[in-house]
């Protein structure tokens, strides 16, 4: 409308500044101030017009094109683009957005649990006349809640209440973003990520989930404990089996022979040296020497 505006004040502008001679001999005003001030005014409101014909896309959205019920295909990307003067832009974001529900969700044993849950999403851009055709703007609260609440109900009714306690809660969120995706995901709306941020148990059944945990953990424990035990009886068995082993062979190779030869050997040394001695041979209960430090 402001487009059909500025060019009517453009074209009585215009025929104020071609008429202004006629309509100006017995007015104190001189026709080239008329004319000039019809001009002035036409171009502005010229301007106006013109600026219509162009719209800015802020960042991280995208425009729909309405014209008159008439809903263009494709949207209109961030930045300046043409468009019809009497269209009518519809922002849409395609941002990253974040939803948080806390609701009361249902276990696999019947228990009722309490869960605060988020979704991160966007909107396909190529995708946002349709969204606008069938859904409108408030897409998140018509599509995305009510299949997200519905989802999360599903999916936990297959788990049991501590596997929303433990380590599995990332496998249920994993499981709420697939059928999240299967639902909203041809709708134009993609899902991005589905952590769930808290669950809250009754105080009985969370002593006992936490009982059982340090249970666990204490059973653990101890078979870490008894393997180590095992391990280290394993090398002192083997340790012993090889110093019995270097012994067997040790006492094997010894022969008596062989000590004598080793006593002589003994003697032969004792007696080129310059240390103060007696060395008596045969002496000894086998034959070898005796020594006597005379010191």
């Amino acid at each position: 409308m402001l487009f059909i505006l500025a060019l009517i004040v453009a074209v009585i502008a215009f025929f104020v500044w071609n008429g202004a001679k006629a309509r100006t001999r017995d007015v104190p005003v001189t026709p080239a101030t008329v004319r000039l001030g019809a001009a002035g005014v036409g171009i502005f409101f010229l301007v106006i017009a013109f600026l219509q014909i162009l719209v800015v896309i802020p960042a991280g959205h995208v425009g729909v094109v309405d014209l008159f019920g008439r809903v263009a295909s494709r949207p209109l990307h961030a930045g300046i683009n043409f468009r019809n003067p009497l269209a009518r832009i519809i922002m849409f974001s395609i941002k990253t957005q974040d939803l948080m529900e806390v609701m009361e969700v249902p276990s696999k044993e019947g228990l009722t649990v309490t869960m605060d849950a988020s979704v991160l999403y966007h909107l396909d851009p190529e995708k946002a006349p349709e969204v606008y055709r069938t859904v409108g703007q408030s897409y998140t609260n018509i599509i995305l809640v009510p299949q997200f609440r519905s989802v999360c109900r599903g999916v936990t009714a297959g788990y049991e209440a501590k596997a929303l306690y433990t380590s599995q809660r990332e496998a249920v969120g994993k499981e709420i973003q697939a059928e999240l995706v299967k639902l909203v995901g041809p709708r134009g709306i993609i899902i991005e990520n589905a952590p769930l941020r808290k669950v809250g148990l009754p105080v009985r059944l969370s002593d006992a989930i936490e009982e059982k945990l340090r249970a666990e953990q204490e059973s653990q424990r101890m078979e870490f404990v008894l393997t180590k035990e095992k391990q280290e009886a394993e090398r002192k068995r083997i340790e012993a089996r090889g110093i019995a082993d270097f012994q067997d062979i040790v006492t094997k190779g010894i022969s008596e022979p062989l000590l004598r030869w080793k006593g002589i050997e003994a003697t032969e040394k004792l007696a080129v040296s310059s240390n103060a001695k007696v060395v008596i041979i045969g002496a000894g209960k086998d034959g070898l020497p005796v020594i006597l430090d005379t010191k």
